[in-house]
């Protein structure tokens, strides 16, 4: 009995340790660059990495490629570590993404960080027509265009959009926009790129303002929602330029032990109903063998019964014999 119950603990304590490390995900780190994602070839950039507190190593991928490993320096900074690369290439540039680990497990991935290097082509002219200055509701159209021959243009909005949008196109591109609303209104530029990680100089500033009287909110709704800066319009290539470490940090998951508490519950629920099942087998088991043993000292006290009233009953025929032979009138 107690050989099986200690190797059926045993298994539930090697089944729950290797749910426990299966299953088990550490929040993945969060990733950003500074100064900022868009860097000018032959200009230093930091990529940090920030994980949980507990993090003992880092390591950092390029396009899906082992590129460093880091590890934090101090306590004050267990929770991350800065990767520096000392001049921005075209060979640099491109998708990031970072790992952490503590213990024996390591994180999941972070969210991909998209690093591009400017200033490797000529730059490129940077007009919108009908001019600088328009009203609300009035289309216009921004034109980009490139000497050296290229494949693609980028048109960004500074400081304030966490989109870019994006043309082909060979020596020009054509970005119309509108209606347009005051939401417009701002300093733009453009670029030339073979890919979407290595661009030109930026183009001059170009600055549209907007002017006349706020239209009905239903039009305004309707004209935003038609807007090419629109997130859901097709003209978008995603590209995030939030670069702020406070919210980025903001940005964190938390380990789900909802799927592994089931299974442990699950499994302690098993290993309880084996318990019981063998211990109400060992009860059974003592029960019958104790009736047996009653039933066996009961025949051996009945047997001990019947030998002696047989005893008894000899010794009463040996003594009434005795007594006939010793009886004179018999003779």
């Amino acid at each position: 009995m107690l050989p099986t119950l200690t190797a059926l603990l045993c298994l539930g304590l090697c089944l729950s340790q290797r749910i426990n490390t299966e299953k088990q995900t550490l929040p993945k780190p969060i990733i950003w660059a500074k100064p900022s994602i868009m860097v000018t070839k032959g200009n230093s950039v930091n990529i940090w990495c920030q994980g949980a507190q507990s993090a003992s190593e880092y390591q950092l991928y390029f396009e899906g490629s082992f590129f460093a490993l880091e590890r934090p320096k101090s306590s004050r900074s267990m929770n991350k570590v800065k990767f520096f690369i000392s001049q921005m290439t075209s060979h640099t540039a491109g998708i990031y993404t970072c790992f952490y680990q503590s213990g024996e497990l390591w994180s999941e991935s972070s969210n991909p960080l998209k690093l591009v290097v400017t200033g490797l082509y000529d730059t490129p002219t940077l007009w919108v027509h009908p001019g600088p200055e328009v009203t609300l509701g009035e289309n216009v159209t921004f034109s980009c265009h490139l000497k050296t021959a290229t494949s693609k243009f980028f048109l960004l909005k500074e400081r304030e959009s966490n989109h870019i949008q994006h043309k082909y196109g060979n020596i020009q591109a054509e970005f119309p926009m509108g209606p347009v609303t005051r939401a417009h209104r701002g300093t733009y530029r453009c670029f030339g790129s073979y890919n979407d990680y290595a661009w030109s100089f930026p183009s001059e500033p170009v600055t549209l303002l907007i002017t006349g009287k706020d239209i009905f909110p239903e039009r305004l709704n309707t004209i935003i929602s038609s807007s090419p800066f629109h997130p859901l319009s097709s003209d978008y290539w995603e590209f995030d330029l939030s670069t702020k470490e406070s919210g980025l940090q903001k940005d964190s998951a938390f380990w789900d032990h909802t799927a592994q508490n089931l299974i442990r519950i699950g499994l302690a629920c098993i290993i309880v109903m084996a318990l019981v099942w063998l211990l109400a087998e060992d009860w059974l088991s003592r029960r019958k063998d104790h009736e047996k043993l009653n039933r066996l000292t009961s025949w051996e006290c009945r047997g001990r019964r019947r030998m002696h009233r047989y005893h008894e009953e000899e010794q009463r025929d040996a003594i009434s014999m005795r007594e006939l032979k010793a009886t004179p009138g018999d003779m």
